[in-house]
């Protein structure tokens, strides 16, 4: 720590590092070149508000409970790059966000709104790995926003994750995965619609 300059250090009370976790509160606290100070366990109905909790949330797609944890709408940030442009082709092109991890904590089909330069704006969005049109072992963000023509390329967006629709599938053929495609934006705008009605 000596070589950052540390002078002061928050972790949490259970905190562990090193080579098989053996490093802890006790063990920094005893340098005496910076102070340390231990932030006990956050409750949120009745719960620890952990990290691991939160993934876990996300993993199951349960969204209001990973929100009540963090206290707000899970959210993805990243700048929209070019992608293999298959959507537009069949009337649902999408914004590809690059991932800052290799891979989400989340993935499958969920109802988004996201923020952009053009304001904030409803669509479905797919974390995941996009098997039926991509082998790849790569992450994608996929956006596909409703009503909207404008060029994002390049520019930060966030991508506010509201409801899960479905689990990630490979589809035997392209046009199945339309069909389905075709039915998620569909659901995607009646959660919305709703959630607009109870926010009036």
């Amino acid at each position: 720590m000596t070589e950052l300059k540390t002078r002061y250090l928050l972790i949490g009370d259970d905190f562990q590092f090193g080579a098989d976790r053996k490093g802890d509160f006790a063990l920094l606290s005893a340098c005496t070149d910076f102070v340390t100070e231990a932030m006990p366990s956050v409750l949120v109905q009745g719960e620890r508000a952990s990290s691991t909790l939160v993934r876990e949330r996300l993993a199951l797609g349960d969204m209001d409970s990973a929100a009540t944890l963090l206290g707000r709408v899970y959210q993805i940030s990243g700048k929209v790059g070019h992608g293999k442009k298959l959507g537009r082709t069949i009337g649902f092109p999408t914004a590809n966000v690059h991932l800052p991890h290799l891979k989400p904590a989340l993935q499958g089909v969920f109802v988004v709104e996201a923020d952009t330069p053009y304001g904030r704006l409803g669509g479905v969005a797919s974390p995941g790995l996009n098997p039926t049109v991509s082998d790849t072992p790569d992450y994608k963000l996929e956006v596909h926003l409703f009503d909207f023509s404008g060029n994002l390329y390049g520019q930060r967006i966030t991508v506010r994750f509201l409801k899960k629709l479905r689990d990630e599938a490979r589809y035997d053929d392209f046009s199945a995965l339309v069909a389905q495609i075709e039915l998620d934006a569909a659901s995607a705008k009646t959660y919305l619609t709703s959630l607009q009605r109870e926010q009036a």
